[in-house]
């Protein structure tokens, strides 16, 4: 099963099943509660991590102490990418919002293993490319989209990765607090709240927790344009 992920991720897309397992008798692994930090804005970079099982969000705390979450991280996808080329500082805090597992590697032990397979750089690249332009999709919507949209497109975004087809619609445990959730979309608590309250009495979403039913998704999808 681990190799399995490993065979899932894009920077190893272009392995053989024997470079697979060799990669995967080379990593550790770590696990982590919910609430326990894998690193913290400003740490040494060492490591390269795969997510296993579980969810991770990234975060950045500004001067005053407020965090803007940049991304959540599900099974078969990465983190601390960068770490691969450039030992600096962290630039995010990462925290487990759901028990997790991870596979990492150490730089010394990566760096190696490309100078045998120098194709995968190709690969990294495209993964690297990938991230990016999520961010700078993620700071376009933050200039050019109101509030409801930034949630309805992240609520869209949470269910193409993380939900399951049930009879009524798509079932989404996305393990996020509301809180969390607001500041994955870079708004207040308050208004993001007004706005899953407007999506339920519109009969376009349920609430359940930590999770959330999407049951209009073709509303939803206007609504994030």
């Amino acid at each position: 099963m681990e190799v399995n992920v490993i065979a899932q991720v894009p920077l190893f897309a272009g392995l053989s099943e024997e470079d697979q397992i060799a990669l995967r008798s080379m990593m550790g692994v770590v696990a982590l509660r919910r609430g326990e930090v894998l690193f913290h804005e400003g740490d040494e970079g060492k490591r390269f991590y795969i997510l296993m099982e579980g969810k991770l969000k990234l975060g950045h705390s500004s001067a005053d102490g407020r965090e803007n979450l940049l991304a959540i991280i599900g099974p078969g996808e990465v983190l601390g990418e960068l770490s691969l080329f450039d030992l600096g500082a962290r630039s995010t805090t990462a925290t487990a919002i759901s028990p997790s597992k991870l596979l990492y590697l150490e730089h010394a032990d990566m760096v190696n293993f490309l100078e045998e397979h120098p194709g995968m750089a190709m690969h990294m690249l495209r993964a690297l490319a990938i991230r990016l332009r999520r961010t700078n999709e993620t700071l376009a919507d933050l200039v050019f989209s109101d509030v409801p949209g930034r949630v309805a497109k992240a609520l869209l975004d949470l269910a193409e990765r993380f939900g399951a087809r049930v009879e009524d619609g798509i079932h989404v445990p996305h393990d996020l607090t509301q809180e969390e959730l607001a500041k994955l979309v870079g708004a207040s608590r308050e208004t993001v709240n007004k706005s899953l309250a407007e999506f339920v009495s519109r009969n376009w979403i349920r609430l359940e927790g930590r999770a959330v039913t999407l049951l209009d998704v073709e509303r939803l999808k206007r609504r994030a344009r």
